[in-house]
C-alpha cells in the first residue's frame, strides 16, 4: 500500500492518497501566524488504517516548521494533540474547549 500526503495549497487542505486514490483530507486556513484546522475527513472504507493521523501529523509538523500556532477546531485534531504531547506546545491556549496552556 503506497501512501502519500500532499499539501494542496489551492484548496487549503492536506490530502492523503492510497495507491494513487485520494482517501482523506485535513482542511486548514491561515489567520496571521495561526493555522486553524477545522475539519478532517477519511473515506469510510479506509478508516482504521491511521490515515487521519498521518494527515494531522503532517499539518502539525508543517505548522511547527513555519513557526505557527494551531487552533484545532476539528475534534480529531484536538484528540490527536491530546494523545501526542509532543504537539501540545503548538496549541494556542483556550482555542478549543478544555485546552489551556497547550494541554487538553
Amino acid at each position: 500500500m503506497a501512501i502519500e500526503v500532499r499539501d494542496n495549497t489551492g484548496f487549503r487542505r492536506y490530502e492523503i492518497f492510497v495507491d494513487g486514490v485520494q482517501s482523506g483530507i485535513t482542511e486548514y486556513r491561515h489567520e496571521g501566524s495561526t493555522l486553524v484546522l477545522p475539519h478532517t475527513l477519511v473515506d469510510p472504507r479506509m478508516r482504521g488504517k491511521g490515515l487521519a493521523a498521518l494527515l494531522v501529523r503532517r499539518a502539525l509538523d508543517d505548522a511547527r516548521a513555519n513557526g505557527l500556532v494551531v487552533i484545532p477546531e476539528c475534534w480529531y485534531v484536538a484528540e490527536f494533540i491530546h494523545a501526542h504531547a509532543e504537539y501540545a506546545d503548538l496549541v494556542t491556549p483556550g482555542s478549543v474547549g478544555g485546552i489551556e496552556g497547550g494541554v487538553l
